[in-house]
């Protein structure tokens, strides 16, 4: 099994279980949910956009910059296998102990 690297990175990994979750989010709330920094969030706001995986629409909201950030049909389902992935691997670690 191969596990999707881009995603195991433990910072985009809880940008896309933010995203997950919801329809779309602005990058403030984003930030605030997972703790990264501006810089860092941008960064792998980034690589997760030339991945696809995440759609980013900048736009304004009255005369203020608003980023707005949502996953792509691609950046679900490579989520949803990953998570998938993990169970499995969690789950045999609890029936190795048995």
């Amino acid at each position: 099994m191969e596990l999707d690297r881009l995603i195991h990175e433990p910072a985009r990994l809880m940008i896309l279980a933010t995203l997950a979750v919801v329809e779309s989010a602005d990058f403030l709330f984003v930030m605030r949910q997972t703790g990264l920094t501006f810089g860092n969030l941008s960064s792998h706001m980034s690589k997760l956009e030339e991945a696809g995986y995440i759609e980013v629409e900048k736009r304004f909201v009255g005369k203020k910059p608003n980023t707005l950030l949502r996953l792509t049909t691609s950046g679900r389902k490579a989520f949803d296998d990953y998570r998938r992935q993990m169970e499995q691997v969690l789950g045999g670690l609890e029936e190795g102990r048995s």
